[in-house]
């Protein structure tokens, strides 16, 4: 019956006050963008306006205290590319109370930074009528210190590379009295499910320790599709990745002996004649772990663009799979504020439970239960 309660449960389920460390049912580590304001107590405070024929000096506040100064760039300096914050970081044109730092400083309380000019492209500030709709985001969870969202599948989870609006900027929008928002983490813009986002620096802080500590503290599932007959119950899959460019500068990543030590859990929850469906749990946390190990394997995702089958994927959308199989379907960690453990649940997307459905109606199945 475990399909049938990924789809069903959430229906069956009363109205009411959310649990403080539960959240309902209801649908990883990443940069945060640059926020041209942050409220602070009656007062609005505003980022530095960073210049492309001056240097610019900035002092650190309380609530950007914290944070590593190559992120606190990387922020500031959106639209420069990532290659060149950290050149002048390298060269020492970046300076902290006129000191040279290196990139994984810390900033604190009354810094003084100064950054040489860089020139920053132009970014349109029109939000189009589709983001608007996009805006109210579902909210599986919230706190003083968290607020976690279920994102839809098809938004990213900030603007760049191309993208003006994401979640943040619609939470941003959803509550324009919030002090702060920043992302925790990252879900690929294909993906789905669940994402943590800080309310407090300090709560941010934590969830950022606990996600560069490996994820040994967060328990991160997700729901996936491949294409193929999975056959072990169980599988755990230790492959080593490495992040590269192509020639357009879109990123990519390849299982290579050189890479970063990456650990996947799978385990296999149902199987018909055609795919199979897993739960992947992520014990590292690099960036397309998931859909580089299962491709690798030779077991890609359906609906995958970038490392799947692409005739399976076109022929897959008059069926009704029209975007990637992965959502982040549950997460417990340590709240950063109480170390209280938190238990998230984010049930699979109507679109995704009306393609097993589709399946289970079509093919033969052989584990698992069917609808």
């Amino acid at each position: 019956m475990i399909l049938h309660r990924l789809v069903q449960e959430e229906r069956l389920r009363p109205a009411g006050k959310l649990p403080q460390n539960e959240a309902r049912l209801d649908g990883l580590t990443g940069r945060r963008p640059f926020q041209a304001e942050t409220q602070i107590g009656g007062s609005i405070l505003k980022m530095p306006d960073i210049s492309k024929n001056s240097v610019t000096r900035a002092q650190i506040s309380d609530e950007e205290a914290g944070q590593r100064l190559d992120n606190y760039l990387l922020r500031v300096c959106k639209g420069v590319p990532k290659s060149h914050v950290y050149r002048i970081l390298r060269s020492g044109e970046v300076r902290i109370n006129k000191k040279r730092v290196d990139a994984a400083y810390r900033l604190q309380a009354g810094d003084e930074i100064r950054i040489p000019p860089v020139r920053i492209a132009e970014k349109p500030q029109e939000i189009d009528s589709g983001a608007m709709l996009r805006a109210e985001l579902p909210i599986l969870f919230e706190d003083e210190a968290l607020l976690v969202v279920d994102k839809p599948a098809g938004i990213a989870v900030h603007g760049g590379s191309g993208v003006s609006f994401g979640v943040i900027e619609a939470l941003r929008q959803q509550r324009p009295q919030a002090k702060f928002l920043e992302l925790a983490h990252r879900l690929d813009r294909e993906t789905s499910g669940i994402l943590l986002v800080g309310k407090k620096r300090s709560a941010l802080t934590a969830l950022h320790d606990m996600f560069r500590d490996g994820g040994r503290q967060a328990d991160k599932r997700y729901l996936v599709l491949v294409a193929g007959r999975w056959m072990e119950k169980k599988r755990d899959v230790r492959l080593p990745l490495h992040k590269y460019l192509l020639e357009n500068g879109e990123r990519r990543v390849r299982v290579d002996e050189n890479g970063k030590f990456s650990h996947t859990v799978f385990r296999l929850l149902a199987r018909w004649e055609r795919f199979s469906l897993l739960e992947a749990q992520l014990k590292t946390g690099r960036t397309h772990q998931i859909r580089v190990h299962l491709a690798h394997l030779g077991f890609p995702i359906a609906g995958d663009e970038k490392y799947g089958d692409f005739a399976l994927n076109k022929a897959l959308q008059p069926e009704g799979l029209k975007r990637m199989f992965l959502h982040a379907w549950k997460m417990t960690f340590p709240h950063p504020s109480n170390e209280e453990r938190v238990a998230l649940e984010a049930p699979l997307p109507e679109a995704l439970g009306r393609f097993l459905a589709h399946l289970s109606a079509t093919e033969n199945s052989d584990y698992g239960e069917a609808f």
